[in-house]
């Protein structure tokens, strides 16, 4: 044997069975939603708002939890009308069992076809009491909160669409000063709508003469991410679909914090 050989020592008997450890203690906290659980109705086709509220919603103890409602990839009022029966199904299959603080559905078009208060009561079918929101009633409280009236409305909507959001915007107390449009019909495409062209449109808009703020509708368009920066560069305040309804949903559930990647309105109270 060479003088540098190892000398193996023999290896013990391994017993076939597991230590047996009992049951061990264990204690309980407050989980991922210690401080706030929201619910989210989300498009079966949505590709955007999942992200966005993963980018500005990362306070320890707020979790969000989602549900997927089916709806046809052509946005046209009457497909949008056909999603209201199916809300209460899907808000069902959120957590069963387990309480929420606030459920928000995420269809702007949608929600102005069928009304808010129609969404809240096909929510409330599945969760009696819970406190809702809706991109279209985000909007309308970051509007109140941020202390503007003239909007520019960025869409990816068909014109028929807009002129019903236009309507409803004004019929409560808001001065559309500028109207726009995509016109990407199909969600699978407005999903992919780049983030820099949502940002040329914004600041063309922003030059119009009225507009106090600029409002990128529909739940599939980017730019959660890039508020505060674009807010910068046109010097008024920017929300989204997404953005405000996050925002509701934090303030409704009791949420306070401030956000500093959200952009003026993440840093108000609901009024």
């Amino acid at each position: 044997m060479p003088a540098n050989a190892a000398v193996l020592a023999p290896s013990a008997p391994v017993d076939p069975k597991p230590v047996d450890l009992g049951v061990l203690p264990s204690e309980l906290d407050g989980g991922l939603a210690s401080r706030a659980a929201i619910g989210l109705a989300i498009l079966a086709s949505d590709q955007t708002l999942e992200h966005e509220f993963r980018a500005l919603i990362r306070i320890p103890g707020v979790a969000f939890y989602e549900a997927r409602v089916f709806n046809d990839n052509d946005i046209t009022p009457q497909t949008l009308r056909a999603i209201g029966p199916r809300l209460a199904p899907c808000v069902d299959l959120i957590l069963p069992g387990m309480p929420l603080d606030v459920v928000g559905f995420g269809c702007t078009s949608a929600t102005m076809t069928l009304g808010e208060e129609t969404v809240f009561a096909e929510i409330r079918k599945a969760r009696p009491g819970v406190a809702c929101t809706t991109p279209v009633t985000g909007a309308l409280t970051a509007f109140k909160a941020l202390g503007v009236k003239g909007i520019g409305l960025l869409t990816p909507y068909s014109p028929q669409i807009n002129e019903g959001l236009v309507a409803y915007f004004s019929g409560r107390g808001l001065d559309i000063a500028a109207v726009a449009t995509f016109d990407r019909r199909d969600d699978r495409e407005a999903a992919r709508i780049s983030l820099a062209s949502i940002e040329a449109a914004a600041e063309k808009m922003a030059a119009v003469p009225g507009v106090e703020a600029i409002f990128i509708s529909c739940t599939s368009l980017r730019v959660a991410e890039a508020v505060t920066e674009l807010e910068r560069r046109i010097g008024i305040p920017v929300t989204s679909s997404n953005h405000s309804m996050a925002w509701h949903c934090l303030r409704l559930a009791g949420i306070g914090d401030v956000v500093e990647a959200g952009g003026r309105l993440f840093g108000l109270p609901a009024r």
